[in-house]
């Protein structure tokens, strides 16, 4: 992982707020899928809804960021939408440790994902930098509970993990452009 240095080109703000809206929205069409097979009673569901609501709150935040600051949302958005559902929908049809597994991956790349923004960012836009820190340690405690609960046991856990995260590389990239 690089970090930003003195001299490097700076991500604009523009879309960074872009890419956070877009990854916040996936977040919890993720979670949405998860609960939808999952139910309300699996005891792993209380856990899943208490993330999908701090998602939400992130998610508002940068929705009403785009619409002050006049950000341009990404085009992917409905497919966000359906991608993260069947996501969140499909590892939890596999089983409990596979919707763990999900979590810790798109959280070990969100956490990457947001202290790069936050090196970017220094001091210069402290409302986003707040708010991204803030929402990054929400986001490590969710990787973190998504390990201490099974997450390391879903079956194939390394290529679930490997699939979840290149593809959440993929999305950041594309959402920063388009």
């Amino acid at each position: 992982m690089s970090r930003w240095k003195p001299g490097d080109r700076r991500e604009p703000t523009d879309a960074m707020i872009r890419v956070d809206q877009a990854g916040e929205y996936g977040a919890t069409r993720i979670y949405a899928g998860q609960l939808a097979v999952l139910g309300d009673r699996h005891p792993a569901s209380r856990a899943i809804h208490h993330m999908a609501v701090q998602e939400e709150r992130h998610r508002a935040f940068f929705d009403d960021l785009i619409a002050r600051r006049g950000v341009r949302p990404t085009l992917f958005q409905p497919f966000w939408d359906k991608a993260g559902f069947a996501l969140g929908a499909i590892t939890a049809a596999i089983g409990p440790n596979a919707a763990m597994a999900c979590t810790a991956a798109v959280e070990t790349e969100i956490d990457q994902h947001y202290q790069e923004q936050l090196d970017a960012l220094g001091t210069s836009d402290p409302e986003l930098s707040d708010a991204i820190a803030d929402f990054q340690a929400e986001e490590l405690e969710h990787r973190d509970h998504a390990l201490a609960n099974g997450a390391e046991q879903a079956v194939g856990y390394p290529v679930l993990s490997g699939f979840i995260r290149l593809g959440c590389k993929v999305a950041i990239a594309a959402a920063k452009r388009i």
